[in-house]
């Protein structure tokens, strides 16, 4: 049993961003264990720019971004292990992984920060009718095969989902010659950003067919065409006397992200069911004292710029938890309350600012933010347009917090 003070789970843009916030903080003795082959995670097949104009002030690609907090773990020095597998954490913070190199190891550490990402949901889960045929990816992988393997998946491409990895491949795929038929997504409302919707959809002439899904797929040992039809907005039940065949030979997958947390559960850390992340205060601790959350494995994120800024948050935070500088605030739980899908985080301290973030339920024009405390008004935010396709971030200042007790309550509301 070898000792540590901190283990960060996953070398991706949030384990990175807090393994040198923490050690900015004070903490040397750390280490990183990542299951790839390289640091920088996702990003490394995002060869798209975009990345980077919240946190830099300019337009870096997925790599690039990458590569600058990687140059400084290099520089700063903290220990990292490539090619390792964390196969399990228990509650008294006992990490076991494994690898070739050492084969199976344990570790005891002060503080755990969680950072395993996302993973895409795959067609298992989609209850689409049909064969099996080859050539239906989920959008991930497909952008694996072109941007880092160099392999056309298809040319004639249907993609199923319009999150933003979708719109992104919509465009990607144009861009290499191949012919993008439509974007097809179940709700009525995308997934992605707008700026993604303009950048990689209309920009190219290709259709986004809202309230329709993919039903059927055909062929036998390659795909030869998709069958869509139109959904109820509410059931969500096709109407299957509208179908349509189109004629295809990929189709790609962006249907949602799924939270890596069979290592969370495992700690016996609470879940949240609508994040399918862990309930964390506003230091990112989660319901096991001395270890954290951050990144897509907390909750899904639009830009890995705010992915790097509540990670530097959670290596804060768990420094200050091994330094032993931690307060016993009084705490207030956050409800949600109309429109509001979830927030993170789900309770906060009553003496320091935090930032609370959330999602919507649906498209909202016209409306106002509003916290509460009882009845009373604590914060309020006119808005032209809220989606649920995009994270809002509000503050709460401690010289209001620190007057309450109990909960607050974060809804939306109609402007009198």
């Amino acid at each position: 049993m070898k000792t540590v003070d901190l283990i960060i789970v996953g070398g991706g843009p949030a384990g990175l961003a807090a393994a040198i916030s923490a050690y900015k903080c004070g903490i040397r003795d750390m280490i990183i264990f990542e299951r790839d082959v390289r640091l920088g995670g996702i990003l490394n097949q995002c060869i798209h720019n975009g990345f980077g104009l919240h946190r830099f002030g300019e337009e870096l690609t997925g790599p690039e971004y990458a590569n600058r907090f990687v140059e400084e773990v290099v520089r700063l020095g903290i220990d990292y292990r490539l090619n390792t597998i964390v196969d399990s954490i228990s509650p008294d913070k006992t990490v076991r992984v494994m690898s070739s190199e050492n084969g199976i190891e344990e570790y005891k550490a002060k503080a755990i920060i969680l950072a395993m990402g996302c993973r895409e949901r795959p067609r298992g889960a989609l209850n689409i009718a049909g064969t099996r045929p080859a050539g239906i990816y989920t959008a991930g992988t497909a952008q694996k095969f072109v941007n880092l393997m160099g392999y056309m998946p298809g040319r004639n491409v249907v993609i199923l989902g319009s999150g933003d990895i979708g719109l992104i491949m919509a465009r990607r795929m144009t861009l290499e010659g191949a012919s993008v038929k439509a974007v097809c997504e179940l709700m009525s409302y995308s997934g992605g950003l707008t700026r993604n919707i303009v950048q990689c959809l209309d920009d190219f002439g290709i259709p986004l067919k809202l309230s329709t899904t993919v039903v059927e797929v055909h062929g036998k040992d390659r795909l030869t065409g998709v069958t869509v039809a139109p959904v109820d907005p509410k059931t969500l039940q096709p109407f299957m006397d509208k179908a349509e065949y189109i004629e295809c030979d990929t189709l790609l997958l962006s249907c949602g992200l799924i939270p890596e947390n069979e290592l969370t559960r495992e700690a016996g850390i609470e879940i949240d069911p609508i994040t399918s992340g862990a309930v964390v205060n506003e230091k990112r601790e989660t319901s096991v004292p001395g270890i954290f959350s951050c990144g897509n494995v907390l909750h899904v994120h639009d830009l890995v710029d705010f992915v790097s800024e509540e990670a530097e948050l959670a290596g804060a935070s768990a420094a200050e938890h091994i330094l032993g500088e931690g307060n016993n605030s009084k705490r207030l739980d956050i409800k949600r309350g109309f429109g509001v899908r979830y927030t993170v985080p789900q309770s906060i301290s009553n003496d320091s600012d935090s930032d609370v973030y959330f999602r919507v339920s649906d498209i909202m024009t016209g409306k106002k933010i509003v916290v509460r405390h009882n009845d009373n008004v604590i914060l309020e935010k006119k808005t032209q347009r809220l989606v649920p396709g995009e994270m809002v971030k509000i503050k709460l200042k401690k010289d209001i917090l620190s007057t309450l007790d109990n909960s607050i309550t974060v809804g939306i509301e109609e402007v009198k």
